[in-house]
């Protein structure tokens, strides 16, 4: 739902009574993935997808059933011969949506308002909505925040409340979406009920080092894919504003002395473009012994086989080594800084989705793969 968080906190300020559908879980090959909703309101306007355009006609008529008798109801959307152009997901998938009603007077539209107020705003926290379960439960909410506290209910007992909380607050902790499950007597347990929990969590940082051509074209894809982008050199002349419009920040400093002093967790990103050993080693030093998501940089294999050598010579251990990405991007024949952008973003979201690289023109690798760098959701 937080992917139309902006339109959809615009409809409940204004007083509009609308429902929304979520797709809380997916099999096999899907168009969108979790989270992803459709919303409809009393005049029929809609905004977002969930499901490319596949399901779209049958979800909406949903939404509408919805409205009018004010049910909450889990459907699942699959793949047969008789539906693949109707109803049906022709991409071979299936995935549960569940569509609620939001009515002015509705329990769930304080919480989620709460839920979609903090997205707006960038802050964190979970939205844990009851997708299995008892008829009356289904679609009651709570919104959990970092300290643990929320809003909302359950419907059930304390105890499932803050249960529910505990869980959803792990979920926003891996910055996942996904499904629990919760027993009514506060215990997680199979038997109980499940809970759909959206994370809301600030965006991942991507780290450019290095104030070069190729670092411009590459923070435009950086913020393409959804990063706070930060350009970092010791060169004032080239690490300005000016240069890098798109950049989040722009920071004139030794790299690993910045490095250092920042904050980064197991989603960052660090791409090391400075092609200097002086900047490379200390800063790839620091860098390979961060827990971050990817680390890469750029040269020429002879480079990189030098790069390699003096790391090495400063300590740098063979396990660290492994995880250097360098040189740096996906084989695309890449030539121009946009192209070479482009062959290192593909690397970035092969690394986070445990691709391949390869075309998936006559191969069987899966089109959709889980995330490397978050666990497993149950």
């Amino acid at each position: 739902m937080f992917d139309i968080a902006g339109e959809l906190h615009r409809w409940l300020t204004e007083g509009r009574e609308f429902a929304v559908a979520t797709v809380v879980s997916v099999g096999g090959s899907a168009p969108r993935g979790p989270g992803a909703a459709l919303a409809v309101d009393r005049g029929g306007a809609a905004i977002g997808s969930v499901s490319g355009g596949c399901v779209e006609g049958a979800v909406y008529d949903l939404c509408a059933q919805a409205l009018e008798d004010g049910e909450t109801r889990v459907e699942r959307f699959g793949y047969s011969d008789e539906e693949a152009f109707a109803t049906g997901l022709t991409c071979g998938g299936v995935i549960d949506i569940m569509v609620s009603p939001v009515g002015v007077q509705a329990p769930v539209r304080p919480v989620l308002e709460a839920a979609l107020s903090a997205v707006l705003r960038g802050g964190p926290g979970a939205l844990a909505r009851v997708v299995r379960g008892p008829a009356e439960l289904l679609g009651r909410a709570l919104f959990v925040h970092p300290d643990g506290s929320y809003e909302g209910g359950l419907g059930g007992a304390p105890e499932l409340d803050r249960t529910a909380a505990g869980e959803a607050g792990a979920l926003w902790g891996a910055g996942r979406a996904g499904t629990v499950a919760v027993g009514e007597d506060g215990t997680r347990c199979p038997g109980g009920l499940t809970l759909f929990v959206e994370s809301s969590a600030p965006p991942p940082r991507m780290i450019v080092f290095g104030a070069v051509d190729f670092a411009a074209a590459l923070v435009r894809a950086g913020k393409f894919l959804g990063y706070h982008v930060t350009v970092c050199d010791a060169r004032p002349v080239f690490a300005t504003g000016a240069r890098f419009p798109e950049a989040d920040e722009v920071v004139v400093d030794w790299p690993h002395r910045y490095l250092r002093g920042t904050g980064t967790d197991a989603r960052t990103v660090l791409c090391v473009l400075t092609h200097d050993a002086k900047f490379d080693v200390p800063l790839l030093k620091a860098a390979l012994g961060l827990p971050v998501a990817f680390v890469g940089a750029m040269g020429s294999r002879r480079t990189h086989a030098d790069r390699e050598r003096r790391l090495r010579e400063a300590g740098v251990g063979e396990r660290e080594l492994a995880r250097l990405r360098s040189p740096i991007g996906l084989d695309l024949g890449a030539r121009t800084p946009e192209e070479t952008a482009l062959s290192i973003a593909a690397e970035i979201v092969a690394t986070r989705r445990g691709g391949t690289g390869v075309p998936l023109t006559g191969s069987d690798t899966p089109i959709h793969h889980e995330e490397r760098n978050a666990p497993a959701v149950a």
